[in-house]
């Protein structure tokens, strides 16, 4: 039987030397994207931290953790936009399912 609806944790970092309001503006885009594709359960903003390892030469990124519930088409989705989005460094989203 085919999966209705998943949960999911994304997880993407920002780099940390764009403005304030250009961080809250992707936040907000992405926040928009589930909400408008699924049911966005919490948005967990953790910051500035310090990378494990440099990443495009950058040492410090904006940490932000999203859990959502959507269809198994999404996260695919959601990848395409974190991948093709200036700004963002790193990202992962995980099935909670599994």
């Amino acid at each position: 039987m085919a999966k209705v609806n998943g949960k999911y944790e994304a997880v993407y970092i920002i780099d940390a030397a764009l403005t304030e309001e250009a961080i809250a503006a992707i936040v907000e885009k992405f926040k928009s994207l589930v909400e408008a594709n699924g049911t966005l359960a919490e948005v967990n903003e953790w910051g500035k931290r310090h990378l494990a390892y440099p990443i495009d030469h950058k040492n410090e990124g904006y940490y932000v953790l999203m859990t959502f519930d959507s269809a198994p088409t999404f996260p695919y989705e959601l990848n395409r936009n974190f991948n093709i989005t200036d700004g963002v460094i790193r990202s992962m989203i995980v099935d909670l399912a599994e």
